[in-house]
């Protein structure tokens, strides 16, 4: 399987492998020296998890953007996984092109994860069932690489207030509970068709921009 990883990512153009090994322990040193921007961490055959690795990698504060590549996982341990510092979680069982697009996707800064059963199976942002506006599609973007809300404020130039109301109308519209499903959902939210910004959110929009 390793070297079924490892010729995939050297035959895309647009990755440099920096370098490959059995050990963790073992590869700290260089993976601290080197930073590259994504650390594989795989599971090891012989364990039930690899957040032990996860955990272990960020007590030797690495400062890449960690992908876990695990033979199943659960919403629960993606849950713990985000919680402890992972930006992408990725089945061995899934192909080369969905890895590739998790390496890049977490590369660019966001948070990859497989597809989460969808919470409203009748409303499918593929379908036009739901709209979000272009200040929602924003802040969705910036949920799913992981900002707080304000640092979500501080890039957009408006303040945490507003920030939380614009994620309680995607909640509302779409039936997700919490930051957990939108990360899960993201992908496939910033799919669904955008609605134009009504007046009101547009002068609302320059009145926070100004007043910043």
């Amino acid at each position: 399987m390793l070297d079924g990883l490892l010729r995939v990512i050297t035959s895309s153009p647009d990755l440099l492998l920096t370098g490959a090994a059995q050990d963790l322990e073992a590869a700290l040193p260089e993976i601290i020296q080197t930073t590259p921007r994504v650390l594989i961490l795989g599971q090891p055959p012989s364990s039930r998890s690899v957040l032990p690795l996860l955990a272990r990698a960020r007590e030797a504060d690495v400062k890449s953007n960690i992908v876990l590549w695990v033979n199943s996982t659960t919403d629960v341990d993606s849950f713990r996984a985000l919680q402890m510092g992972a930006r992408g979680v990725i089945s061995r069982m899934l192909g080369g092109e969905q890895l590739m697009e998790c390496i890049r996707a977490v590369a660019a800064g966001n948070v990859w994860l497989e597809s989460a059963p969808d919470p409203r199976p009748h409303m499918s942002a593929h379908t036009g069932a739901f709209r979000i506006t272009p200040r929602e599609r924003e802040i969705v973007e910036l949920v799913c690489r992981g900002m707080k809300n304000k640092e979500i404020a501080a890039e957009m130039c408006i303040t945490a207030g507003t920030v939380k109301v614009h994620l309680m109308h995607v909640f509302e519209k779409t039936g997700l509970r919490d930051r957990f499903q939108l990360a899960l959902r993201g992908r496939q939210l910033l799919g669904a068709p955008a609605e134009a910004p009504t007046e009101r959110e547009y002068w609302a929009g320059r009145y926070e921009a100004l007043r910043a």
